[in-house]
């Protein structure tokens, strides 16, 4: 820290300080998120619609429009993220 170095040695110590707590922050944060890092490859409507910036009800008429391509289970409806991410770079302008 060759900043910290050329202030008063107080302020020195308080810059120390925050940056080792904020360290200290980041890593509890990386630990607790390390565990969940595998994304679901299908997502429902919702998700979907949340991943694309979108309502679900444009989500759901794309669907109706055959503009995205569905995985059915049963009733539910499920949309795959490489279509997502497929139908993202089509529409690109």
């Amino acid at each position: 820290m060759e900043l910290a170095a050329e202030l008063n040695p107080m302020m020195a110590a308080m810059i120390t300080q925050v940056a080792q707590q904020v360290a200290s922050l980041l890593r509890a944060d990386l630990d607790r998120l390390g565990g969940s890092t595998v994304q679901p490859a299908l997502l429902d409507v919702k998700q979907a619609a949340a991943y694309l910036g979108r309502t679900e009800q444009s989500v759901q008429h794309l669907i109706f429009q055959r503009d995205l391509p569905v995985v059915r289970a049963g009733r539910r409806v499920h949309l795959h993220r490489a279509d997502l991410d497929a139908w993202i770079e089509k529409n690109k302008e």
